[in-house]
């Protein structure tokens, strides 16, 4: 018997700004076992649940009942706990829908939710960001939407938990030894990592150049041989160290409320690998130091770049957001020894067979 779907579905007003979603649900939960919620109230005993989360957004991109959901959620941190969900924004407007489904899943997250790699199906008003996927289904827009949400359901409900007995860890940096707050963080953290192999590269090392934009068929010329056209540490150390890992985590300095720029660069990077290798069974972890605020943006960007776009799988409560500006300053924050321990065996619960 196949596990039931629960469908949160924020109560709109307004049917005709909801009848194109309705659609594509109907298609995508033909024969699945299905419980509906609309409303705030009715979010209850949804730990260890599989959920689809669908929110239909008007042209403002204001869904009042969604932010009455996003409010629960980030006042009962539990409410998800064992979770894993998929998450379809509809729009009205060409603008908002990305930003909404980061900000949730970023919530949902922090609430111990887990959601497999690429969770998110966007439907912008015109359909114009299904271009490349109707092509690839051999239909319309339309009908690459339908496709593209029922293959969402079928992954929230298949997907299984991967644990290895000894797993590979990758970190990359870009940080300064000397005068880093994020890697005496990350430090700390590894301490407390037993059984599992830990690979760190630092992209300080050479110059990291940032991808060209590089025609289609000349990405996919590179990506075949796991290469890429401007070389370096990326496709040297970076590329090989990828494939091996079963997880990876980025420490991220909070840079103007993003992440570093070699940190960037090497996710744009990634591209040309990605046209050749999905990483749908790899884990992405964060750990996130800002100077003043803003660590949920760059978590966010994380979560957008990494889990939705290049198909990691975001492991609930996938990062550890702290506050330190002064040099050392990290080593001052109340419970950091406690914080530290917990994130590592938070890691090592989620990827390692005990």
């Amino acid at each position: 018997m196949k596990e039931e779907l629960i469908l949160v579905q924020p109560f709109c007003e307004d049917k005709q700004k909801t009848k194109r979603l309705e659609q594509v649900l109907t298609k995508a939960l033909n024969s699945v076992s299905y419980q509906k919620i609309t409303k705030e109230e009715e979010l209850k005993n949804l730990q260890y649940k599989k959920i689809l989360f669908a929110i239909s957004q008007g042209i403002s991109g204001i869904n009042l009942e969604y932010f009455r959901l996003l409010k629960k959620l980030r006042l009962d941190t539990d409410l998800l706990y064992g979770c894993v969900a998929g998450i379809i924004v509809d729009g009205e407007s060409e603008l908002f829908t990305k930003s909404i489904a980061r900000e949730f899943a970023f919530t949902a997250n922090l609430a111990g939710c887990t959601f497999p790699g690429r969770p998110l199906v966007e439907a912008t008003a015109s359909l114009q960001n299904f271009n490349i996927q109707a092509k690839n289904f051999d239909t319309d827009n339309m009908g690459a939407y339908e496709k593209s949400s029922k293959i969402l359901v079928e992954q929230i409900l298949n997907f299984k938990p991967i644990k290895k007995k000894h797993p590979n860890i990758l970190v990359l940096h870009a940080s300064n030894f000397k005068t880093s707050n994020t890697l005496q963080l990350w430090n700390m953290i590894k301490r407390h990592l037993k059984g599992c192999d830990i690979k760190e590269i630092s992209l300080r090392n050479g110059s990291i150049q940032d991808c060209g934009g590089c025609p289609y068929t000349m990405c996919m010329h590179f990506s075949e041989k796991s290469n890429c056209y401007y070389g370096g540490v990326i496709v040297n150390e970076v590329y090989p160290a990828i494939l091996d890992c079963d997880a990876l985590i980025l420490l991220c300095p909070n840079y103007n409320d993003a992440v570093s720029a070699n940190l960037s660069a090497f996710i744009n990077r990634l591209t040309a690998l990605f046209r050749k290798t999905r990483f749908y069974e790899k884990y992405i972890f964060g750990v996130i130091v800002s100077g003043y605020s803003g660590g949920d943006l760059v978590a966010e960007q994380l979560i957008s770049a990494l889990n939705m776009n290049k198909t990691f799988i975001l492991p609930s409560r996938f990062a550890i957001l702290e506050t330190a500006n002064d040099p050392n300053s990290i080593q001052k924050i109340k419970d950091i020894d406690k914080k530290t321990k917990a994130f590592a065996n938070h890691i090592s619960q989620t990827i390692q067979l005990k």
